[in-house]
């Protein structure tokens, strides 16, 4: 049977989708450029349908997407291959046996396979995590049993640099949890404040974020941070006035500039939710107060940022029709546009799942509700084509790193930072790259000859230190230091203490040993990150 938490977050997603209030007036911005909304495929039970949340779409190797469907007839919900065109296969056909009631999507690992998770597993009957091939191939890696392990995932567990899948529960003992691969040893790696709904996100610090749906303060959700060795911290706990958002359902976002972005469901000025940003020290901003009318009500999901700086998002109801809305906001909230109305029918409805932007630059997602039961939209509104490179975002010259796009085959090179790179063409919507010696912390660059792809991730290409010489010597001398990736080198030290230094090459710096140096270590900090000598350096 399902957690209890669960059923009380399906009910208040779904009184959502009835709720059409229309409080005040809200003007809204026109819109500067074209956008066009098109109902690509109309789901049946014969493939799967309904998606709930979050149901995420995780862009594949071969350029489709891949997600789950928590209800069909044959079997209990299927995993779904689906074309940006629409063209849309059930791969695999739940039995009960390898899990039931997948309402999580799919995200894609560094091995081409995807993972997600079941809300009901019939052994225990807790939910499970699974892997699944492009094929359908089903693996089931962990059964819950909904004790000190949680219960009842509802998000898909994400893949990190180290290879491991991380992911949440919000059964009666809401957890994060970490499942070491390949073994898939599965552990608990913190106990959350709350039930958590939402994926993680990987931030550019390296550390986890997410939300929990209740728990806090006041009992009404958090946003947190949270270590790869499990240690929490609460950035912002909701409910903490009678205007504040309240239930956080969808995940939270990293915008370009560095802040987060998400959604509550409820709360707000008005009680129909809103949009918010919270900094990663814990510095929180309501950006948008929901209405009903015209703008939409209970945002059930998160948001994703365009090439245009603007967040896009939906509501599960409100609207000029009542059956939700499809927005754009800028990151103060004092630009907010409906660029399209759902009505239910021809066009969905009740749009539960997370939007996803492909890397062609369209914007997809499912409905709820629809001329059958529930449908796979775009939403084209002129962002542009992208790169994104699969879950690794650092490494050293000669790491290689998976890259999504389009295009692939005519590449003819491809550039991390202001350096080079190697790579090699996987297919026309994939490839995979190394920074070369030379290459700079920054995005990475595919030219092409149609136009060149750049990634929405910076790439950190870390820094190491090989020699010094000489290896001992009073304060002021100079000492020679080689390694690699050095020519962005933004500080040198020796022990705790700070060297004054000249970047020589990408390979050599020159640093003079400072006053107050002991015998210690030396160490180079540059964007991509921290070097550190195996040995120490000598102060006589």
């Amino acid at each position: 049977m399902c957690a209890p938490t669960k059923r009380i977050t399906m009910t208040k997603t779904r009184l959502a989708f009835f709720l059409s209030v229309g409080i005040g007036v809200l003007l809204l911005a026109s819109l500067g450029q074209a956008q066009t909304y098109t109902d690509l495929h109309d789901l049946l039970q014969t493939t799967g349908s309904v998606p709930e949340t979050p149901n995420l779409l995780g862009q594949g190797q071969d350029g489709n997407f891949y997600s789950t469907m928590p209800s069909s007839f044959p079997g209990q919900g299927t995993t779904v291959v689906v074309s940006p065109a629409g063209a849309l296969t059930a791969t695999h056909f739940f039995q009960g046996t390898d899990g039931s009631e997948p309402l999580s999507g799919l995200t894609l690992g560094m091995d081409g396979n995807l993972y997600g998770t079941t809300a009901i597993h019939n052994t225990a009957g807790y939910g499970e995590v699974f892997k699944v091939s492009p094929a359908g191939a089903v693996t089931v890696l962990y059964n819950f049993t909904n004790t000190t392990d949680g219960g009842a995932p509802w998000a898909p567990p994400i893949q990190a640099s180290d290879g491991n899948l991380y992911g949440v529960t919000q059964g009666s003992v809401p957890v994060a949890y970490k499942i070491t691969m390949p073994a898939a040893t599965f552990s608990v790696l913190a106990n959350l404040p709350g039930p958590s709904t939402a994926p993680l996100i990987v931030g550019s610090d390296g550390n986890f974020y997410g939300t929990s749906t209740y728990g806090g303060t006041s009992n009404h959700g958090t946003v947190f941070q949270l270590t790869r060795k499990g240690v929490l911290k609460i950035l912002y706990n909701f409910g903490a006035g009678a205007s504040d958002g309240t239930t956080p359902q969808g995940a939270v976002m990293q915008g370009a500039d560095g802040k987060l972005y998400g959604t509550t469901t409820w709360g707000g000025s008005l009680g129909q939710g809103t949009v918010f940003q919270v900094t990663p020290t814990g510095a929180y901003k309501i950006l948008h107060n929901f209405t009903g009318t015209p703008d939409g009500t209970n945002p059930p999901v998160g948001l994703v940022q365009g090439s245009d700086n603007f967040l896009y998002g939906v509501t599960s109801a409100g609207g000029a029709s009542g059956h939700g809305t499809f927005f754009k906001l800028n990151t103060t909230g004092t630009t907010y546009s409906v660029i399209h109305d759902f009505d239910g029918k021809t066009s969905g409805g009740a749009p539960l799942s997370a939007p996803t932007i492909h890397t062609n630059g369209i914007i997809y997602g499912w409905a709820s509700v629809g001329p059958a039961e529930g449908c796979f939209y775009s939403m084209n509104v002129g962002l542009k084509p992208f790169a994104s490179l699969v879950v690794l975002t650092a490494g050293k010259v000669g790491t290689k790193v998976g890259i999504l796009g389009q295009g692939f085959s005519t590449a003819t090179s491809v550039k991390f930072g202001n350096g080079p790179g190697t790579f090699t063409v996987v297919s026309d919507t994939y490839m995979t790259a190394a920074p070369a010696a030379g290459a700079t912390t920054g995005k990475v660059t595919i030219v092409e000859s149609g136009g060149n792809l750049v990634s929405a991730q910076k790439f950190k290409v870390i820094p190491s230190i090989k020699t010094f010489s000489p290896t001992s010597g009073p304060v002021g001398t100079p000492v020679v230091i080689t390694g690699m990736s050095l020519s962005q080198t933004t500080s040198v030290k020796f022990g705790t203490i700070t060297a004054s230094f000249t970047v020589n090459s990408d390979t050599q710096v020159t640093a003079t040993v400072p006053a107050g140096a002991v015998t210690a270590k030396i160490s180079i900090t540059t964007p991509g990150g921290t070097a550190v000598s195996a040995t120490n350096f000598t102060v006589n």
